[in-house]
This record gives C-alpha cells, sequence and structure tokens, in this order.
C-alpha cells in the first residue's frame, strides 16, 4: 500500500496540505449524493453499533447510516439486529420485548427470531409466509457489537470484523460508554485526529500546557484506509487525569498515538518520567491510557461516539480505573459541547470557507480516504 510520513511541526510552510473546505468537508449535513456515483457514507464496511455490555435483557434501539435498527441477545446469549419495525403494524420492535427465542412485538406479539423471520402469530395457527423483517449482519468481538453495512443487502459481509485485543488480552482494565452528537460524524474524527486541542479544551483533565502541545513534533503517516499520527511531549507537566492515576516524580516524556480507520480510531496515550525509557519502544512501562473510539454516523448530520478507556494501575485498580473512565468522559462532555457549537456555527455560517493549520494534518488525509470510499464501484 502506498503510504506518506513525515513530522509536522509548527511552521505551516511544512504542511503540504491546505485544503480543509468544501467538497472535503461537508459541513452543513448535506451530502452530494445527487451524483448516482456517491453514498452518503463508506459501504462494504463493519461499523460499530455498540457495546457488548449495552445488550441487556431489554432491546435496544439506535438509527446506524440512516437505518432503524433494534438489536438484542437471544437465550444463549448471541447477538442479533433486525429492521425496528413490525411487518404488521409498524411498531418498532424495539417497542416490545425480548425472549429466549427473539423479540416480540409490544402491538399484537407478533414473535421474531434472530433472522427476522415470524415465528409466531399469537390467536393464529399459520404465520404468514411474507412475515418476516429485514436483518442485519453482527458479531460480537472483544466486547464490540459490530454491524456490516453493504452495497449489496443480501450479500454476507466479504471480511471479518477488526480485532481489538485491548479488550481481551488480560493486560488492561477497561469500561466504557456511548455518547450522541448533534453533529457529523466526520468531525468527531477531526477532533480526535488533532489532540493540539487539548492544552485549551481539557485543562481540568488530560490537557496540561497548550504550548507544550500546539509545538509537539507531530508524525504523519496515511495509507489507503488508514492514517497513523504519533505525537512526543518531552520533560512536559503531567496533567490532572494523570497525576491522579499514577505516582509520577516530576516531569514527564509524553506520547500520543493516534490510529484512523474509516470504522473507529484506536489512541494510545501515556508517559513514562522523563528521561526514564524510550517513549518509542512498544514496551514501554509507564502510564497508559488505551482508547476505542466507534464513530457511527446516525445520519448525515448526527452520529453515535461508542467508546471505551483501558489503564493498566499499578495499584487499588478498581479505584484508578474509576477515576480515569470517569475524566475520560468528562472529556468527552467537553469535546461534544466544542464539537456541537462548532457545527451549529458552520450551518448558520453556510459555506464559509474554513482555513487549514500544521495540526489538520491527519485529519485532512482521514477526510481524503471517506471521501474516496464514498464512490460506488462500478
Amino acid at each position: 500500500m502506498a503510504s506518506h510520513e513525515g513530522a509536522i511541526g509548527v511552521n505551516p510552510n511544512q504542511y503540504e496540505e491546505p485544503m480543509m473546505k468544501i467538497p472535503t468537508m461537508h459541513i452543513p449535513g448535506v451530502s452530494d449524493t445527487t451524483d448516482d456515483t456517491r453514498t452518503p457514507f463508506p459501504l462494504d464496511q463493519w461499523y460499530v453499533a455498540a457495546l457488548g455490555k449495552e445488550l441487556t435483557d431489554k432491546p435496544l434501539a439506535r438509527t446506524l447510516l440512516c437505518n432503524k435498527v433494534v438489536m438484542f441477545r437471544d437465550g444463549e446469549g448471541k447477538a442479533f439486529a433486525l429492521e425496528d419495525r413490525c411487518c404488521h403494524r409498524a411498531l418498532p420492535l424495539s417497542s416490545g420485548t425480548v425472549e429466549a427465542c427473539g423479540i416480540r412485538c409490544g402491538y399484537h406479539g407478533m414473535l421474531y427470531n434472530g433472522q427476522g423471520q415470524c415465528l409466531e402469530v399469537p390467536g393464529q395457527d399459520m404465520v404468514p409466509p411474507r412475515a418476516k423483517v429485514k436483518k442485519y449482519h453482527v458479531e460480537e468481538k472483544d466486547s464490540i457489537i459490530w454491524i456490516w453495512f453493504g452495497r449489496d443487502e443480501a450479500a454476507a459481509p466479504s471480511c471479518a470484523p477488526p480485532d481489538y485485543t485491548v479488550h481481551s488480552s488480560g493486560d488492561y482494565i477497561w469500561d466504557g460508554s456511548a455518547f450522541h452528537y448533534e453533529a457529523p460524524y466526520q468531525l468527531i474524527h477531526d477532533n480526535l485526529l488533532d489532540l493540539s486541542h487539548l492544552g485549551y479544551v481539557h485543562l481540568k483533565t488530560i490537557g496540561g500546557d497548550a504550548k507544550t502541545h500546539m509545538n509537539a513534533e507531530m508524525k504523519v503517516k496515511a495509507e489507503a484506509k488508514s492514517v497513523r499520527v504519533v505525537r512526543h511531549m518531552l520533560n512536559s507537566a503531567p496533567p490532572p487525569t494523570y497525576t491522579a492515576a499514577y505516582p509520577f516524580k516530576g516531569l514527564i516524556d509524553r506520547w500520543q498515538e493516534i490510529e484512523f480507520y474509516p470504522s473507529h480510531l484506536r489512541i494510545w496515550t501515556g508517559a513514562v518520567d522523563a528521561g526514564s525509557e524510550d517513549i518509542n519502544n512498544p514496551s514501554r512501562g509507564g502510564f497508559h491510557m488505551r482508547g476505542f473510539h466507534g464513530v457511527t454516523p446516525e445520519t448525515e448530520s448526527t452520529a453515535h461516539y461508542i467508546w471505551t478507556i483501558a489503564t493498566n494501575p499499578e495499584s487499588n485498580e478498581e479505584e484508578v480505573l474509576k477515576k480515569v473512565v470517569d475524566q475520560t468522559a468528562m472529556t468527552f462532555d467537553e469535546d461534544k459541547v466544542v464539537i456541537e457549537d462548532q457545527y451549529a456555527n458552520m450551518l448558520s455560517f453556510g459555506e464559509a470557507p474554513l482555513v487549514s493549520i500544521h495540526v489538520d494534518a491527519g485529519a485532512n488525509r482521514a477526510r481524503r480516504i471517506i471521501d474516496t470510499l464514498r464512490t460506488v464501484a462500478n
């Protein structure tokens, strides 16, 4: 695969891609899908539908890529997803109840299995052959529920969903949750690929000195379907979340490693005591935070943000995990305010152009990937 890699400093002349503008950024939530070679979202992709823990004994309703979906587990714990509509009178199936063999509509009691086939019509012996609803391909892997959206709705997935062994390796403890955004999903990509904003938005948690963040050396590597951003901040002051979770002696050498994929991002951040070891070493010690960020469009102007955070406490595991999770959730609350305000202002100003700076390198390359994947294959 072709790739492009380079160190991005604070000199704007080093940045070769000043292109944050329409149509690369489809700001007002209106796509260019009047062109029949385009789709609103990349297809033939696995997307994050939920965390495994979200599927309990009740149906979970979620709109994903403009599709109203209901998710549930059967009596054996297997996850399923169906169109959220009873074929009788169109009540959402998510208004019904989960049973061992499927989901029962809350209006007239029609029972559907995980394949979408109606198994029972109360008060009637015969089930009409056409009594079925659309099923989606889902797979639960590493405590994440993945759902497949393909160009050919009848076709099986062409690949397995991604692995995320951080959840299953036993090397970390973790937890997570989900946010709903009144903003397009690519604005969340932009935010996560540019961590220079931490010094301004997240002063009480994972931020730190803003000048240190803005001046950090940044290396960006782009491939056909991924972008990798690495930032190092040496001899910097630890932010509040770090000092609350780990016994640092003073200044720290801090890293931020971001991996973007069309369906999700993986962010490995952390630090060691300044000068204590090489932070390029994959086996480095110190304090680690590994974030999983499932960014799934709900519609063209709203999104689901399904996240987890994993860490490696030296002691007091439950106490440290709670601190890390609570402070991570706080940072995401802060991001949500910024992104939703940003989008509301974009709607107000319409097609007003935007100017790129050095910190936008990763985000712009990710937008190019999404833009390419939205093209319908011939």
